[in-house]
């Protein structure tokens, strides 16, 4: 248990209904049901644990994420998104245990931080896109199936005699409920602290009158009525969204990713690897073709258009880079066309918010970016001739933790910022990268964003958009003591730095559970009190055996 010499290599991180193992999605007018019915030997690694229990490892999680855009993109006509169980009395166990004791480290803390970046995207979409959610528990849920309930809009619990919400890592595993079932029971229903400490040591759980009570559950129904008060609630959700009833949906396809030992190639986007190095190169190609002159143009081009597939192709690699290369540690932001063209497209979505695909679009993009700024990899972006950090490809140069952009007359660079970069895509903070940069002068932002064209090296540097703007004689120099410097400092130790730094000024929901993630699940996910030879995590299922603590606190 806990050997961190296990692989846990992904081939593929997209999915599609035809191809779920776990999980039914079933569309009626403007009403779409997704019942999970985990596969026991479904598992990504079959001989090493069973799904039993509607337990769910990362292959699950895929699935799920995959169902979510789908019905944002493919099915603009859905309203409302009931989320329950094929499996009698039961809803969801939660992430399955023996995948967590047999997995790395590394990926228990990239497991725990995909299921909540899915989960937020489901609060995304009741939030962005008017897809609301209910959480329809016809079982008993726990753990992460009970935070999966947690970021639907409303939960209602059957009235069985038996079934119950619970938080049960603590009392059962040693380790924590993936921060972000905690955070949503006092953050988002805003249970009370006292209550939340008795529920969160309870393994049984709570149901019944009490559930409601403490603002765990919205409502519990009894069995003969439980299918009826779901359809109503759903009704009366879908009357508050702004979905399109006769809208035409667009289907997402694969990215086609082509894998080598060096690398993987998409359309729009490279990443290179420099294993030596421990160094990834992620270069990012900016559009070829203009937008279309309104949504129903950007409809018939289909997902194969630049705003669409370069962010989904990011968004792959992106997952990739945590998963299956966990050695590299850092990776450098590079960008490559025509500056006017992506500049185009932001002005484009911009001014096309009213119709509900360039919104979906906008709000990919949006999560994509998001998912940059919670990736644990150092980030530098490298500003050379032919970049094009312009627009929508700026916000790399502004999520990185450094950027340098060389200075030379005869070889100018630039970056130029659009409509786009005002706020519309905003970090988990809440703020625009922008706006995060500019913390202790709010004043330049404004500055920044009416400054006409494009801003050369100096101006860049001048302004604050840029780290270093290094000459050509000292360029190379640089760039290879930035990178050999910082494959010599501790990954734990760049990782905690970075989390703490990347999201000044407010905290919110996200950030909490992030920034959580990465210092709670990093340590406690470690402890020998979950991990030992004698801990609980390690001991789980063995009958008759109990776990030994250290009992000194820390």
């Amino acid at each position: 248990m806990g050997n961190d010499t296990v692989i846990e290599n992904i081939a593929s991180f997209e999915s599609h209904p035809s191809k779920y193992k776990h999980w039914k999605l079933a569309v009626e007018g403007q009403v779409a049901t997704l019942s999970m019915n985990v596969k026991e030997d479904g598992g990504l690694r079959a001989d090493d644990y069973v799904l039993k229990l509607n337990s769910y490892d990362l292959g699950v999680d895929i699935e799920l994420a995959d169902a979510i855009q789908r019905l944002r993109f493919e099915h603009p006509e859905v309203k409302v998104l009931v989320v329950t169980s094929l499996k009698d009395r039961i809803f969801c166990a939660g992430a399955n245990i023996f995948m967590l004791g047999s997995s790395s480290h590394p990926f228990k803390v990239n497991f725990c931080k995909y299921t909540n970046e899915t989960r937020i995207g489901l609060e995304d979409a009741s939030a962005h896109s008017g897809l609301k959610a209910i959480a329809a528990l016809n079982g008993t849920a726990s753990g992460g199936g009970y935070e999966l309930a947690l970021a639907c809009d409303e939960i209602l619990l059957i009235d069985d005699g038996n079934s119950a919400v619970s938080l049960p890592e603590v009392p059962l595993l040693g380790v924590l409920p993936g921060t972000g079932g905690l955070t949503r029971v006092v953050d988002k229903r805003k249970v009370r602290r006292d209550q939340a400490d008795f529920f969160s040591t309870t393994a049984e759980g709570i149901r019944g009158k009490r559930a409601v009570e403490w603002r765990l559950v919205d409502q519990v129904v009894p069995k003969s009525k439980f299918q009826q008060v779901v359809a109503e609630r759903a009704k009366a959700l879908a009357a508050q969204s702004d979905r399109p009833a006769d809208g035409k949906g667009m289907e997402l396809k694969s990215v086609e990713p082509k894998v080598t030992a060096t690398g993987v190639e998409y359309r729009y986007v490279s990443l290179k690897l420099n294993t030596s190095l421990r160094v990834a190169e992620l270069t990012m190609r900016g559009p070829t073709e203009p937008p279309g002159a309104d949504g129903a143009a950007l409809q018939a081009a289909g997902c194969d258009s630049w705003g669409v597939r370069a962010f989904r192709e990011l968004d792959d690699a992106l997952l990739r880079l945590r998963i299956n290369y966990l050695e590299i540690g850092t990776v450098v932001l590079k960008t490559q066309g025509d500056g006017a063209k992506v500049l185009a497209w932001d002005t484009f979505l911009a001014g096309n918010t009213q119709h509900w695909l360039v919104r979906e679009v906008l709000h990919l993009q949006k999560r994509v970016l998001k998912r940059l700024d919670v990736t644990a990899k150092t980030l530098y972006a490298f500003v050379e001739p032919g970049s094009c950090f312009s627009g929508t490809m700026a916000e790399l140069a502004l999520a990185a933790d450094r950027s340098y952009m060389l200075d030379d007359a005869d070889k100018p660079t630039t970056i130029e910022l659009g409509p786009l970069n005002a706020g519309a895509l905003p970090m988990p903070n809440g703020l625009s990268r922008l706006q995060t940069r500019m913390l202790a002068t709010p004043e330049k932002t404004k500055e920044i964003l009416a400054h006409q064209g494009a801003f050369s090296a100096p101006e860049a540097l001048a302004a604050g958009l840029i780290t270093f703007a290094p000459d050509s004689l000292d360029w190379d120099d640089e760039i290879r003591v930035a990178l050999e410097e910082r494959a010599s400092l501790s990954p734990d130790a760049l990782t905690g730095m970075e989390a703490n730094l990347r999201f000044a000024g407010p905290e919110t929901l996200e950030t909490k559970i992030f920034g959580r993630l990465t210092a709670w699940q990093n340590w406690i996910f470690q402890r020998p009190n979950a991990v030992g030879e004698r801990g609980a995590l390690s001991l789980y299922g063995q009958a008759g055996v109990r776990p030994t603590f250290d009992m000194r606190r820390t």
